[in-house]
């Protein structure tokens, strides 16, 4: 009844009730912490090109590069138990009923069903904690100047803060029929994920969307606002893009289609 074993099942039943309880603990206080975050962006420059998807296809597809100008102030979800926030913009747009020529065709088995979204990533960031910048895939020099600048913190907010003009994308963007010149209505859109060292991880949340972030503790003299606000902003203006760059329909330079992503399609019911 009291062999050695049994002794030590029970000591490591007690620490792990005890460090489970202690981790629900430390998770939860970021449930007392608010979050303001507010964003702006815009986009900065437009381009169509055509190019091939990869080295061996003939056939060429149109692909979009958005430049934007981003604000941001995400310092609000960093607290001590925030482990890295990652950031990034999609662009997003509704397709019309066509098929891959752009003409409407009743019964054509390619083309896009009305209401038919896309969203589809264009850029995206990680910015870590100085508790965690030991982790990150950073170059010597990056890794030093995080270091220093953040020189006796365990939380630095300011990171948070994003003034970014002009952005090229990582990602340029193109459609499954292979067609984007000339789509209208597209919205670029901020969006961020807080990755904690324990919990949860917890994405943006905007207005209206309901949801987790809709009943929260209230802030002290909030009147019922909740602690955590959605997200600010954070959605530009609607825009289309041009038609294809150059005169013979062949675009130059950015416009190698070799590092190009497709949108997501979610069709509605």
């Amino acid at each position: 009844m009291y062999s050695s074993l049994t002794r030590l099942q029970n000591v490591f039943g007690f620490f792990t009730s005890v460090i489970t309880v202690v981790g629900c603990l430390i998770a939860a206080t970021d449930l007392l912490h608010a979050r303001t975050p507010s964003a702006s962006v815009r986009p900065a420059g437009l381009q169509v090109v055509r190019g091939r998807p990869h080295y061996y296809s003939k056939k060429k597809e149109e692909y979009a590069v958005v430049r934007f100008h981003l604000d941001a102030d995400l310092s609000s979800l960093f607290t001590w138990n925030t482990k890295q926030v990652f950031v990034y913009v999609t662009a997003e747009w509704t397709d019309r009923q066509t098929n891959g020529n752009g003409t409407a065709t009743e019964g054509d088995a390619d083309a896009d069903a009305p209401g038919s979204e896309n969203v589809a990533v264009i850029w995206d960031k990680i910015i870590t904690s100085p508790s965690s910048d030991h982790l990150a895939n950073l170059g010597p020099t990056t890794l030093r100047k995080l270091k220093k600048s953040a020189a006796g913190k365990t939380v630095d907010p300011s990171r948070g803060i994003l003034h970014i003009k002009n952005q090229k994308p990582k990602y340029q963007i193109t459609h499954p029929s292979g067609k984007i010149a000339e789509t209208d209505v597209v919205h670029l859109r901020v969006h961020y994920n807080v990755q904690p060292w324990i919990g949860m991880l917890s994405w943006n949340q905007y207005a209206g969307d309901g949801g987790f972030a809709s009943w929260l503790l209230p802030r002290r003299g909030g009147a019922g606002s909740p602690r955590w606000q959605p997200l600010a902003g954070g959605e530009s203006a609607a825009f289309a893009l041009p038609a294809v760059a150059g005169s013979n329909g062949e675009g130059s330079g950015s416009g190698s289609g070799g590092s190009g992503s497709r949108s997501r399609s979610n069709k509605k019911n």
